[in-house]
C-alpha cells in the first residue's frame, strides 16, 4: 500500500514537472519580437563605430534594439533615422537630414521628427546597447512613416532636443541602411 502511494505521488510530481516544463518550452522568446528590418552600422571615414540596429513590430510601436562598439568611453550620442538609405559619402551626409515626413520641428515629445530617437549611451569600454519601443516609426510599407530603405546615423555629440533643425548632434560617426528581413 505504501509503495502504491509513493508510486502515485512520483507519477503526479513527474506529470506536474512535464506540464511546467512544456509551458516554458512552448514559447521561450515570447517577449522578444522577431526583427522585420535591420541596419548594419559601419563607421564613416576616420571613425570606428560599428554594430547592428534591429527593428521589430511591438503592438502599435516599433522596438528598436541596437548593439554598437567603437564609441568614446562613457559618451552619449545622437541616434537618428535619416531620410535616405545612402551611406556612400565618406562623412555620411548622403543619408540626408532627419526623416521628417510631417515637416515638424526637431525635438522630444509628441511633436517631433519621425527619425528623432533617444540618445544612445556608451559604457566605459565604448560599447552601447539600446532598446526602446518608439511610437512614430512604421514597418508598414503603406505608411508615410515607413522606415525601411532609410539611413540610421550615430552622431558625435548628444542630441540636445532643442536646437533646430537637428539637435546640435554634430558629425556623423557611423551610418547604416535599414533593410527588410526576408
Amino acid at each position: 500500500m505504501q509503495s502504491n502511494k509513493l508510486r502515485t505521488l512520483t507519477l503526479m510530481l513527474g506529470a506536474v514537472g512535464i506540464v511546467a516544463l512544456s509551458g516554458c518550452l512552448s514559447n521561450p522568446v515570447a517577449s522578444t519580437p522577431k526583427p522585420a528590418a535591420v541596419a548594419e552600422i559601419a563607421p564613416t571615414q576616420g571613425n570606428t563605430v560599428k554594430g547592428t540596429v534591429e527593428f521589430a513590430p511591438q503592438g502599435d510601436k516599433v522596438l528598436v534594439t541596437a548593439t554598437l562598439s567603437g564609441l568614446a568611453p562613457n559618451s552619449t550620442h545622437g541616434f537618428h533615422i535619416h531620410e535616405k538609405g545612402d551611406c556612400s559619402a565618406p562623412d555620411g551626409t548622403s543619408a540626408g537630414g532627419h526623416f521628417n515626413p510631417d515637416k515638424v520641428q526637431h525635438g522630444q515629445g509628441e511633436i517631433r521628427h519621425v527619425g528623432d530617437m533617444p540618445n544612445i549611451k556608451a559604457d566605459a569600454k565604448g560599447n552601447a546597447t539600446y532598446s526602446e519601443a518608439l511610437d512614430l516609426l512604421s514597418l508598414d510599407a503603406a505608411s508615410p512613416n515607413y522606415i525601411v530603405e532609410r539611413g540610421v546615423i550615430v552622431h558625435q555629440n548628444p542630441d540636445d532636443y532643442v536646437s533646430q533643425p537637428v539637435g546640435n548632434a554634430g558629425a556623423r560617426l557611423a551610418c547604416g541602411v535599414i533593410t527588410a528581413v526576408k
